[in-house]
C-alpha cells in the first residue's frame, strides 16, 4: 500500500503524516509513507487544497487533517 501525503510542509501536512504514520502503528500495518511536496506534482494529481492524501492512487481526503477515524475507515 503506497499513502501519499501533498502539501508543501507545513504543519497541517506535517500533522496529517503523523495521524497516518499513528494510525498504521496502532493497527500494526505496513504502508509506505510518501510526502509529495512539488506543485507541479500536486496540479497534475488534481491536488486543489493541502493537506491531501491519495492512498494507492485514489484521493481519499483533500483540504483538511484526517482523524484517526477517518484514516481506520481508508484503511479497511
Amino acid at each position: 500500500m503506497k499513502i501519499e501525503v501533498f502539501g508543501p510542509g507545513c504543519p497541517k501536512c506535517a500533522n496529517t503524516v503523523g495521524v497516518i504514520k499513528t494510525v498504521l502503528a496502532e493497527l500494526k500495518r505496513e504502508a509506505e509513507v510518501v510526502k509529495v511536496t512539488d506543485i507541479t506534482e500536486m496540479v497534475n494529481r488534481g491536488v486543489m487544497f493541502t493537506p491531501a492524501v491519495i492512498i494507492d492512487g485514489k484521493k481519499v481526503c483533500e483540504g483538511k487533517i484526517p482523524t484517526p477515524q477517518m484514516v481506520k475507515e481508508w484503511l479497511k
